[in-house]
């Protein structure tokens, strides 16, 4: 079971920031091989949502408010570092940040951009998909929305 801390931009360590980033950089850059620009600008106006097994970050998402990223609440930046996958701590994860978003938001609607590989891991976590496929970096993804 992971241990979830949920904190503001404000109130991350510098040991945690090193962490996030870490992660995010072995998983989106180095295993997807995707060059793109990690550090947006936009961890400032995030929720950090950070899945800890036995003192190591091994999961991770960023959500935002309604009206910042998306009109609707939204997720991004789910990783989870490839050798705990097996574990399942994506779902997770993932419904660490859906209660987090109810918390702190005050609303049940949320809007993800999900690789498209991963339709069937969102769709179990009661997303469904809205729109056209599109490429993102180089990547296949698709609009996906829980209400």
């Amino acid at each position: 079971m992971l241990s979830i801390k949920t904190k503001t931009f404000q109130e991350l360590s510098t040991q945690e920031l090193y962490d996030i980033l870490q992660l995010r950089s072995e998983v989106f850059v180095v295993e997807q091989d995707c060059v793109y620009q990690d550090v947006d600008g936009k961890d400032q106006n995030a929720l950090h949502v950070l899945g800890y097994k036995n003192n190591v970050l091994v999961a991770y998402t960023r959500i935002f408010k309604p009206g910042y990223y998306f009109e609707e609440a939204s997720i991004g930046r789910v990783v989870v570092k490839v050798t705990e996958r097996e574990h399942q701590y994506g779902y997770d994860i993932m419904k660490a940040s859906i209660e987090a978003i109810k918390y702190n938001y005050k609303v049940n609607t949320i809007k993800i951009s999900a690789q498209t590989y991963l339709k069937r891991f969102y769709n179990n976590l009661e997303f469904y998909e809205v729109g056209e496929e599109y490429l993102e970096d180089g990547i296949p993804h698709i609009g996906m929305i829980r209400d």
